[in-house]
């Protein structure tokens, strides 16, 4: 009796964690999917790994798309994300994001640098802070494809009104690439809706 109630329970658990992780994947898709990219008050670019200084070729892709949008006149303002470890002599990927954004023409006084933040959830509670100190009313987000959705959920908890637009694509991405993108979103994500925490997701992007 014991064993069969068991069953059952195990059963329904897996049922249940199959429709959810069913719905989370093509929630995730839809957003990865959209570029809604419109007038706004400022552009967000979360932050990605940088080396010595220079960005990242994901960080690159993300920079450049907010260089895009900022010639496009989508907002006057552009906040780069993320701060640093020790490991990086003193750089950030906050910073390193500024210096990238001055040298394609963006004027310094139309640029801020958060350069604190660690990862996904401090980037969005830093960038809640900045924009009630700056009285921005919508916020441009620019990352990823897949780390959109999490990050959109981020930013409504926080109060925000945010669009997603997300960079270029990089190359060919292989199917086990891609897949690893999509479970390390879900799993970031379940695990957020938890309040479970585990660093070892905080890895930086590459």
């Amino acid at each position: 009796m014991a064993g069969t109630l068991l069953s059952r329970l195990l059963g329904l658990v897996l049922v249940v964690a199959v429709l959810w992780f069913g719905w989370l994947y093509f929630q995730i898709r839809s957003v990865a999917g959209q570029d809604q990219a419109r007038t706004a008050d400022a552009i967000a670019v979360f932050g990605a790994a940088e080396y010595s200084g220079r960005p990242s070729p994901v960080l690159h892709a993300r920079l450049d798309h907010a260089v895009e949008l900022f010639r496009e006149d989508r907002a006057p303002l552009v906040i780069t994300l993320g701060g640093g470890s020790d490991r990086d002599s003193g750089m950030t990927e906050g910073g390193v994001g500024r210096d990238y954004l001055l040298a394609n023409g963006i004027p310094y006084d139309q640029i801020v640098a958060e350069t604190h933040s660690v990862d996904t959830e401090q980037q969005v509670a830093r960038l809640a802070e900045i924009a009630r100190q700056r009285h921005l009313n919508s916020i441009v987000v620019v990352s990823d494809g897949t780390h959109l959705f999490r990050i959109r959920k981020l930013c409504e908890d926080a109060g925000l009104m945010v669009y997603t637009s997300p960079r270029a694509a990089l190359g060919h991405i292989d199917g086990w690439d891609e897949s690893q993108r999509y479970f390390h979103e879900m799993l970031s994500y379940t695990l957020l809706r938890l309040h479970l925490n585990f660093g070892w997701l905080h890895g930086k992007d590459a």
